[in-house]
């Protein structure tokens, strides 16, 4: 039997329309906490609010975005949040002052949220069902990537100044919004839905896909102080040279193993692929919080990029799989804002735990927090069935 075909035209523009969304994304946050302190002589202690403020616009405006594409569809709300990020991108020229920096960024936020939404959704919609997986498993990568990519060709810019730091900037927004005029979904998924799909237009939360993204807001408790924090606590353990290269790993490890992973995720189901990336996850974190050298400390991170890299794409599958057909870019909403709260949440607690006990001993108490998740992803199996091995088979 064929396989239904995956690398299509419109899955690639998607896919690439998210690559440079969050290619923005962390080439600004590293660059924005410098310019503010260089150039807009802002307090160290403030600069937090930077990405605290873009985030919390995010979480507010996706719920929103999941009711908007059930009335008007995911691709007007997506070319939507596309011309806002490529205005605001053409708008950080401007602001002399923190105060309007992060006005800028709360409405630079509300393009995100939206277009990180829309994005899943739509590539949701795209994917086949038998292969759904896979998909979102290829599709994850272009989020880490970016992870690699963004904040390198940031701290370069950095060095020609604000102005070529922002037009760069400006010109990543407008590649992406040409990449997404050039989308087009197919009609059956833009006409004018039924009486269900109607109903999910009037709904902010998706209340399938509230389980197993609580469960992916627990796990980006940790997360979030691996991403915060790691080059700090490089340069504590004796071996910052190391730091520039942990996401470096990451990726190429996100790289080789996502084929597989995905494939599998299809083939056998959720817990085959879960509860080992779990361990993977809490392995790494375990190695980072004793690594006494810079190869185990990027041995580190190559388990963490097996572990994370494989939970989240599965985690956002599952919550979009369980789902009815109509509600997936409402679940995709749901599961990202939630998951927001978890990762924002956790990276502001575990920097003030931080300052009390040290980054060794925090990351050392994350892996019995991630191994503690097992128990919670076998809770939410059992209680739901949402997990199991028919779940590829049972979404439509």
């Amino acid at each position: 039997m064929q396989q239904e075909r995956l690398w299509t035209k419109n899955f690639i523009l998607v896919a690439l329309a998210n690559f440079f969304t969050f290619l923005i994304f962390y080439y600004l946050l590293v660059t924005l906490p410098v310019y503010a302190v260089q150039e807009l002589r802002s307090s160290p202690s403030s600069i937090g609010l930077i990405t605290t403020v873009f985030l919390i616009a995010a979480i507010i405006v996706r719920p929103f975005a999941g009711k908007w594409m059930g009335k008007y569809g995911k691709y007007i709300v997506f070319l939507g949040a596309l011309a806002v990020i490529d205005a605001a991108s053409l708008l950080y020229f401007f602001p002399h002052s923190l105060v309007g920096l992060l006005a800028l960024r709360f409405f630079h936020g509300l393009g995100f949220g939206m277009a990180t939404t829309a994005n899943g959704a739509m590539v949701a919609d795209l994917i086949p069902d038998s292969r759904k997986g896979e998909g979102m498993g290829y599709f994850g990568l272009t989020l880490n990537l970016a992870m690699v990519v963004g904040p390198f060709l940031g701290l370069t810019a950095m060095r020609h100044g604000a102005t070529t730091m922002f037009a760069i900037n400006a010109l990543c927004a407008f590649v992406a919004i040409a990449i997404g005029l050039f989308v087009r979904l197919p009609k059956q998924k833009m006409a004018s839905r039924s009486a269900k799909a109607r109903n999910a237009a009037t709904k902010l939360w998706e209340r399938s896909a509230i389980p197993v993204s609580l469960l992916a807001a627990f796990f980006g408790l940790t997360y979030s102080g691996i991403i915060s924090f790691v080059s700090i606590y490089a340069k504590e353990a004796g071996f910052p040279r190391a730091a520039s290269y942990f996401f470096i790993i990451y990726a190429a490890v996100l790289l080789i193993s996502r084929p597989f992973t995905g494939k599998w995720f299809d083939r056998y189901g959720a817990k085959v692929i879960m509860y080992p990336a779990i361990g993977c996850f809490a392995l790494g974190t375990y190695l980072l919080s004793t690594a006494s050298s810079a190869l185990l400390f990027l041995a580190s991170a190559g388990l963490i990029g097996l572990g994370w890299g494989t939970m989240f794409p599965s985690l956002q599958t599952i919550a979009i799989q369980v789902a009815p057909p109509p509600n997936r870019g409402l679940a995709t909403a749901t599961f990202l804002s939630i998951f927001d709260f978890g990762f924002g949440g956790g990276s502001f607690l575990f920097g003030l735990a931080a300052a009390q006990t040290g980054y060794s001993v925090l990351y050392f108490g994350s892996t019995f927090l991630i191994l503690a998740g097992i128990g919670l992803y076998y809770w939410l199996d059992q209680r739901s069935g949402a997990t199991s091995e028919t779940t590829v088979q049972k979404a439509s």
